[in-house]
């Protein structure tokens, strides 16, 4: 059945897991979220500056990420990475072990932001894009976002499926039946009408897309849709880094993190606010 490859986490080899950036130590967490426990690693201590949170993507985990720890703390930020659920060291969420869904990763990632204090900054991948562009449809709110290589119409991801698969109209119009009665209609899911949308009631967040042209799975199209509806939104493109490389370049880093810092800088640097601060 389709719906039991859809909801399917893909395997993830050891290997792929090791790390390749020295980190500092972290606070080990763990979240109570529904049946089970999320885990995750905090940098930086209750002490330290705006939280920035690491939001990986489907089949991913938090330290796939953890190229942005180092300069994130050398900016003055706390960094908050986490697992979702049955992704990494995480236990098995509402659908099951090995299983998952993009409302389930939405959901887990506002419940860590709720246990660990607001979101100043987020960086987001792939699907954890889309989970960030949801918790932001139900209320959450942050001053600068970096999406990279992200994720933006489920519909994209059944074409490839029924291309790969070669299934035909009546496998996919039950297994359209079966996703609808469960999370609604998969258009609902769609980035661009979801931003385009919310960008009428509220103002958005500071948004950076970053997406490589050669991405063989989600489209760089499909970011510069996104950003063409965020208002204010950049696009940054890059050439050879598909998917998962980008994740750990260093000129995608370092621009990740001027986008973040730049604004903060500013506002510590003006005399203005210095006074305002002391008073």
């Amino acid at each position: 059945m389709l719906d039991s490859i859809w909801f399917r986490l893909p395997e993830v080899a050891e290997k792929a897991k090791r790390l390749r950036v020295e980190l500092p130590q972290a606070t080990e967490l763990e979240l109570p979220f529904e049946d089970g426990l999320i885990s995750g690693r905090c940098w930086g201590g209750d002490a330290a500056g705006p939280t920035v949170y690491l939001v990986h993507g489907w089949g991913g985990w938090g330290l796939q990420l953890a190229a942005f720890v180092p300069p994130l703390l050398d900016a003055g930020f706390r960094v908050i990475a986490f697992d979702a659920p049955s992704h990494g060291d995480s236990a098995p969420g509402r659908e099951g072990p090995k299983r998952s869904s993009l409302p389930e990763l939405a959901d887990a990632f506002q419940a860590v932001v709720a246990a660990y204090g607001p979101a100043y900054g987020v960086i987001a991948h792939s699907l954890g894009a889309a989970a960030v562009m949801l918790a932001l449809r139900d209320g959450l709110s942050a001053r600068k976002i970096v999406f990279l290589a992200t994720a933006t119409d489920f519909r994209d991801g059944l074409a490839q499926y029924r291309q790969h698969l070669g299934f035909g109209p009546r496998v996919q119009k039950g297994f359209l039946r079966l996703f609808t009665r469960k999370f609604g209609p998969m258009e609902g899911y769609a980035a661009v009408p979801m931003i385009d949308a919310l960008a009428e009631e509220r103002e958005l967040p500071a948004l950076l897309a970053v997406h490589d042209r050669s991405d063989r799975e989600t489209s760089a199209e499909g970011s510069a849709n996104v950003v063409a509806v965020w208002p204010g939104a950049r696009l940054h493109l890059t050439d050879g880094l598909g998917h998962n490389r980008i994740l750990r370049d260093p000129m995608v880093v370092g621009t990740a993190i001027t986008h973040l810092s730049t604004e903060r800088a500013a506002a510590e640097q003006s005399p203005a606010v210095q006074e305002t601060m002391r008073g």
